[in-house]
């Protein structure tokens, strides 16, 4: 948001310096970010001077230039050569003299300095108005007043507006400071609280008059939630023209470009009070004003030549005829103002703020006008805006006012009631203010005091303070105008040491990262804002209802996410398009459901992996990353925080080709497998891609609370191995299940070495190579005791499994 400082002062009469004024501004929450002087013409005029044409006699040796002696004020006649054809002796001139610089229609800068054309001396030169940047015309040399003393500096002739814009950077709960008014309102708390003793100075509307009521426009409020306040105003007899010099300089130094006279009034006035206004040619208007909504489907042209698809929640100005403009968005192309218009119907409203802001989002407009509805003005100053911006008409463009205000206001909307408990401001503040300062502080906000008591105030708070509604927004108000830097702060350092639990969230998941960080992988931040359509993908999902957004900023970022998969995809395919296909990922994020009973939310750690195992190299073979090296990702996951008492159980997510799940009791801890190709095509992904997806709630469940530990054996470990024949659907799970089974205590470990198919094997039959270490912790194992439990498990074997040894 950009603040003249010349603007501002016509509302607050101040002589600081411009830093000044922008550090306190910053101080009390508006941080003012530059500070950009501004020429009503670009370099100030600075070296021109009013010059008397003493002599002026053709150029003898060149028919289009002539030759002239120009008195610039000092007593020293000057001889400049000048083209135009109009320069004449006598003729009081805009002189450009030696150094000074001048720029083209381009911006570009260029220095005047003394020269010789065509073999004759010249000291500067004689210009033309759209030289010097006052105008457009080149047709000949500027004649200045003939009263005017030679060597009078031009910016005093022209009156060059001086200007000092701050850019502020607005956080959007401060609407009530989206104008020069809000601005200054802040401005003068600031100033009273550091013994300044201003006023606020608001324009006068007391010579608004009706001339004669000779077009009235009547007003039917249809929508009145839409449209709480609404009202209006004739002016006929107008002149659409150009803005005077000091309107266009007003809206140029904020950036604005000057359109004609009734557009840049409402321009103004927006900018100076906050209240967004709207100008409809009379004549275009068939019967009366009707503020509604249509249909879904109609069409409407807006004033930028786009043909709209209106959407039956949005709100529209009408008459008997059809729309004319989107309330509080954007005109419409057919009721506009332009050159032949010579009476107006203008609009001044508070509409909304999420009608507002849902219509603009839909057409993906954003204007002044709807930037500040949707955030919410003051309500209060409709009708003193529309005063404002009509008498301000009638002054640039002439007219009579030819109607009543007409206005709408069913339900009038109230100020805000909290109460302020002292012992909180100083509890929050942590310090104590004493409570004549902070009515001080309250009532130059324009804060009422209802009440008064021991123990705190009762408080009214002004409607247009959207953002102050809580006892605590109250707190805030006071310290930001009492000043940060003005609470003190003890030299005494108290320390204290917190008995927090060792399974505390964020601990758990720095373990876990730094772990994965140290195995290759990267960690990933993804938005929580997805793609509706992603729960096509999965009959499960589609099973859940998507947390829709309200006002959506894209359809891309329209619902909450309901699996963190897809957005690991969308990395994945990102990298991959890159020339990135080696990856290792995880992310920690929450997925939001929507259920009968209502919204959860639940957290997961999952891990991506696709591609090369390993980077490229001579001394390494290419290897694609496998099933089995994932699942030792995701087993070293659990083991690394002692969870060892689970089970394999069916996966109940459809994402995957191959998978398995792994859990305790009923609870899932983790699904883990290969995602299914047709997934992968939809984000164009052709190679493999491993993903698990951690239930980090029941993980941290699941953690066990303490610690044990075992001392290490001092007796050593036996190695046996066995070769066993077996049938081809016996897996190696059953086999590990009977031999802890068979020998709970000293088996200690259990390892599939070797897998063999094929020939020289019976038909149905397959090889796995196993080997067994056993190891008592109190004494040394004899052969004995090692035999008996290889005969044991050998023969569980056989009986369980009809196993044989090779």
């Amino acid at each position: 948001m950009k603040i003249s400082y010349n603007w501002l002062k016509q509302f607050i009469k101040i002589d600081w310096k411009s830093e000044e004024t922008a550090t306190l501004l910053t101080d009390l929450g508006l941080e003012v970010e530059v500070v950009e002087k501004y020429q009503s013409v670009k370099g100030g005029l600075e070296g021109i001077v009013v010059g008397h044409v003493l002599t002026c006699i053709p150029h003898p040796d060149a028919d289009r230039l002539k030759i002239t002696t120009v008195d610039l004020g000092d007593g020293v006649p000057v001889q400049i050569v000048c083209g135009a054809a109009n320069v004449d002796a006598g003729q009081k001139v805009p002189v450009a003299t030696i150094g000074t610089i001048l720029y083209d229609a381009t911006g570009v800068a260029f220095t005047i300095k003394k020269g010789k054309i065509r073999g004759q001396e010249s000291h500067g030169m004689i210009c033309a108005e759209d030289e010097l940047g006052l105008g457009n015309s080149h047709d000949g040399i500027m004649i200045l007043d003939n009263e005017l003393a030679p060597g009078t500096k031009a910016a005093e002739v022209f009156k060059i507006e001086n200007d000092e814009v701050f850019e502020i950077g607005l956080t959007p709960n401060r609407a009530d400071a989206m104008s020069h008014l809000g601005t200054a309102r802040d401005l003068r708390a600031g100033l009273l609280q550091n013994g300044v003793n201003v006023e606020l100075i608001t324009p006068s509307v007391s010579n608004f008059r009706v001339d004669m009521r000779t077009l009235k426009i009547d007003t039917i409020i249809e929508e009145p939630l839409l449209a709480p306040r609404y009202c209006g105003v004739t002016i006929s007899g107008i002149t659409v023209k150009p803005s005077p010099s000091w309107l266009q300089d007003r809206l140029k130094a904020i950036g604005i470009t000057p359109k004609n006279n009734i557009v840049d009034v409402t321009n103004y006035v927006l900018h100076d009070l906050g209240q967004p206004l709207h100008a409809f040619d009379a004549s275009k208007i068939n019967g009366k004003i009707i503020v509604k909504t249509l249909a879904a489907g109609t069409k409407f042209t807006t004033l930028d030549d786009v043909k709209r698809t209106l959407h039956q929640e949005d709100l529209m100005i009408c008459d008997e005829k059809g729309p004319l403009c989107i309330a509080g968005v954007f005109g419409g192309k057919n009721s506009g103002v332009n050159e032949q218009t010579n009476s107006i119907f203008l609009e001044s409203a508070y509409f909304n703020p999420v009608s507002i802001r849902k219509t603009a989002k839909r057409h993906q407009l954003s204007t002044d006008a709807s930037f500040r509805f949707e955030r919410g003005i003051d309500p209060t100053i409709t009708a003193y805006a529309l005063k404002r911006a009509a008498l301000l008409i009638q002054e640039v463009a002439g007219g009579e006012i030819t109607s009543d205000v007409s206005e709408v206001y069913q339900k009038k909307i109230e100020d805000f009631s909290v109460f302020l408990n002292f012992a909180n401001v100083a509890k929050i503040i942590g310090q104590e203010i004493p409570k004549d300062t902070i009515k001080q502080i309250l009532v130059s906000l324009d804060i009422k005091v209802n009440s008064i008591s021991e123990i705190g105030l009762g408080l009214l708070i002004p409607s247009y303070r959207v953002d102050v509604q809580r006892e605590i927004d109250v707190i805030e108000e006071i310290l930001r105008v009492y000043g940060y830097n003005n609470i003190s702060f003890s030299e005494k350092l108290n320390a204290t040491v917190s008995n927090s639990p060792r399974n505390e969230d964020y601990k758990i998941q720095n373990i876990v990262a730094n772990q994965l960080i140290s195995q290759g992988f990267n960690e990933i931040m993804a938005n929580s804002l997805t793609t509706a359509s992603y729960v096509e993908l999965s009959d499960v999902l589609k099973e859940v209802h998507n947390v829709t957004m309200l006002n959506p900023l894209s359809n891309e970022l329209a619902t909450m996410r309901q699996s963190l998969l897809f957005s690991g995809l969308e990395a994945i395919s990102y990298n991959i398009n890159r020339k990135n296909s080696d990856l290792r990922l995880f992310e920690f994020g929450k997925s939001y459901h929507k259920f009968l009973s209502g919204f959860e939310e639940h957290k997961h750690l999952t891990l991506f992996l696709t591609g090369n195992r390993n980077k490229e190299s001579w001394t390494n073979a290419q290897k694609p990353s496998d099933f089995f090296l994932f699942k030792g990702y995701v087993d070293a996951v659990l083991s690394r925080f002692g969870i060892q008492k689970t089970q394999s159980i069916p996966v109940s997510s459809d994402v995957f080709s191959e998978g398995i799940a792994i859990g305790t009791g009923h609870n899932t801890l983790v699904e883990f497998g290969v995602v299914k190709k047709s997934i992968l095509k939809h984000f164009s992904i052709k190679q493999e891609v491993f993903y698990a997806d951690f239930n980090w709630d029941a993980i941290l469940k699941a953690i066990a609370s303490k610690i044990k530990f075992t001392e290490i054996p001092k007796y050593p470990e036996v190695r046996r191995d066995l070769a066993l024949l077996i049938d081809q659907n016996v897996t190696y799970d059953s086999i590990y299940a009977i031999a802890r089974q068979t020998e709970k205590t000293l088996l200690k470990d259990i390892n599939l070495f070797d897998v063999y198919e094929g020939n020289n094997l019976p038909e149905g039959k397959k090889s796995y190579a196993l080997s067994f270490s056993i190891q008592d912790s109190t004494k040394t194992l004899t052969d004995a005791q090692i035999d008996k439990i290889m005969s044991k498990l050998q023969n569980n074997f056989e009986t369980q499994l009809g196993a044989s040894l090779r």
